[in-house]
């Protein structure tokens, strides 16, 4: 069980309400995936028998967690600042290095996943989850009732966040995360695997591979015949970039043997 998860908003929330003499509130600790009872003390509060204390300084745009001792952010850095950020949704979003990897701005990261994998129709399929993040695809996959999701997932930092999200699906009951490149391990799965491929790569800049010939064929080859790819790319500005990414991919994809063509802020192919 993941322990309470605290924002500034809640953590501002049981702070007003101690102020006001409430002896209890109720909020969530688990961002807004459920509702819980608080009692509320002087110093400090108490939630399922543990008494916890309240934060010197609690962030915008950060998620804390409990470490044993104290509440400590979200956030690793090993080769990059991975961090768990809130959104007004519930379902948080993550940053590397800054970049937020997750659309929010218009609607909630876990809504913008069902609508891309109800794109490659999931229902008894297996599907492979190329970069895995914070595993809303896949949660997605297994709700619309696929038969196996294959989730690789490169960096550790990434792993451990969403070992502390509540709404990362738990691995076991069809769904297998491999922490690996998925670059590299492609090459070590059977042809005409897979029913279905979500690809959600970093942006270009950063994972130049993820959008290469040579893996687009691996792609290809991997996936059966008529098989539906669902390639996240973003919407970057070709007059700013001096790149016109989605349509570059589009030609590789259908190099590899794709009928491919643009759907909201991606691709969607079909494999010929």
């Amino acid at each position: 069980m993941i322990g309470p998860l605290l924002t500034s908003k809640v953590h501002e929330a049981l702070h007003a309400a101690a102020r006001a003499g409430a002896l209890s509130v109720e909020c969530s600790l688990d961002l807004d995936r459920s509702r819980t009872t608080v009692d509320l003390g002087v110093a400090g509060w108490t939630w399922q028998g543990q008494r916890y204390p309240y934060l010197v300084s609690c962030k915008d745009r950060t998620i804390y967690y409990w470490a044993g001792e104290d509440f400590k952010p979200v956030a690793r850095f090993t080769t990059s600042l991975c961090k768990l950020v809130p959104t007004e949704w519930g379902p948080p979003t993550f940053e590397i290095d800054g970049i937020k990897m997750l659309p929010t701005a218009h609607v909630s990261p876990y809504a913008d996943a069902e609508r891309k994998v109800g794109l490659i129709q999931p229902a008894a399929k297996v599907i492979l989850d190329t970069c895995g993040g914070l595993g809303y695809f896949a949660a997605c996959c297994l709700q619309g009732r696929a038969r196996q999701v294959l989730s690789y997932e490169k960096k550790s930092d990434v792993i451990w966040l969403r070992s502390l999200n509540p709404w990362s699906p738990a691995i076991g009951s069809g769904l297998t995360l491999t922490h690996g490149d998925i670059a590299k391990e492609i090459v070590m799965m059977l042809s005409d695997s897979v029913d279905a491929i979500l690809h959600d790569p970093p942006r270009f800049g950063t994972a130049g591979e993820l959008y290469s010939q040579v893996f687009y064929d691996q792609l290809a080859r991997v996936l059966k015949r008529k098989g539906k790819l669902f390639h996240y790319t973003g919407t970057p500005n070709k007059l700013t970039s001096g790149r016109d990414v989605p349509n570059e991919v589009i030609k590789r994809l259908q190099h590899a043997g794709f009928l491919a063509a643009i759907n909201g802020d991606g691709i969607l192919a079909v494999k010929k």
